[in-house]
């Protein structure tokens, strides 16, 4: 039966103070696609968002004060469905989306004009409303990294999978996160001296729902857990670790832990074959 270890290097306590980020998307009348100029500024957005602790995320459309009440409903939850639907493609995790909801027309707070086709401009929109948690540390705890070598200089067997739990990489791309690159190199000295082993680099995703895989937004395929997979592979290798030992794959999010999106974007080591004979 597979073992699976898990790796903590630090540990950290942490109290939270919460605080909304909002954004608000334009349309053109009668229309639920987002124009091009408002993907960019949604993009934006979307990334100052995945470099935070998001709690939940509300969407909100609205009308003009054209058109009937039924076709306002219709039209403003269409807008929101999309903007949604742009936060899925970008692998926002569709848990913490908590509210899509069409409100129909809106009345517009006081501005100072009186031109109707402004105003009427203003009320053609998604709200969203981004509830995050902002930590601010406690204390922290460095766990000793002597573990850590325990752990891998330790008895293993072929099959033991070993998840990097705090190697974390960036929302829709290969590289890891700043944090996460002092814990890579320490993994790595320990992989080259433990020449013993070979192993194949397991990459995840998470967050697709309707597709096989994520995309790369570095290269605009769809292979995002290959690309994780083939960046530690070839940080290993630069640091010393032999290509021979090493084989990588994408597991796309065939397997996701159940819980933070976050953690669903990792690599695990699966133990492949040992050689009692290089230990």
């Amino acid at each position: 039966m597979k073992k699976i270890l898990l790796i903590f290097l630090c540990c950290t306590g942490f109290v939270f103070s919460q605080t909304e980020l909002t954004h608000e998307v334009y349309f053109d009348t009668d229309e639920f696609v987002v124009p091009l100029t408002e993907q960019n500024r949604l993009l934006l957005f979307i990334r100052n968002l995945e470099k935070n602790n998001i709690e939940k995320i509300s969407i909100y459309g609205f009308c003009d004060d054209v058109g009937s009440d039924s076709y306002n409903l219709k039209l403003s939850q269409q807008r929101a469905n999309a903007i949604k639907t742009i936060f899925s493609e970008y692998e926002i995790d569709g848990s913490i989306i908590k509210n899509v909801d069409g409100k129909g027309e809106v009345l517009l707070k006081i501005i100072n004009t009186k031109d109707a086709n402004i105003i009427r401009g203003l009320n053609r929109k998604v709200e969203i409303i981004a509830s995050i948690n902002i930590p601010k540390i406690e204390e922290e705890k460095t766990s000793e990294l002597k573990e850590v070598v325990d752990l891998l200089k330790g008895d293993l067997s072929i099959g033991d999978t070993i998840i990097l739990e705090n190697i974390l990489f960036e929302t829709g791309h290969s590289n890891v996160l700043p944090e996460s690159e002092k814990t890579l190199e320490n993994i790595a000295n320990i992989l080259k001296d433990r020449k013993d082993i070979s192993f194949t680099i397991q990459g995840h995703v998470c967050c697709t729902k309707y597709a096989r895989d994520a995309v790369d937004r570095k290269t605009k395929k769809r292979n995002l857990s290959v690309a994780r997979a083939r960046y530690i592979y070839f940080y290993l290798s630069k640091k010393g670790v032999n290509k021979k030992r090493m084989k990588y794959v994408g597991m796309r999010r065939k397997f996701p832990l159940g819980g933070e999106a976050k953690f669903d974007r990792r690599v695990e080591i699966l133990i492949t074959n040992i050689n009692s004979n290089k230990k």
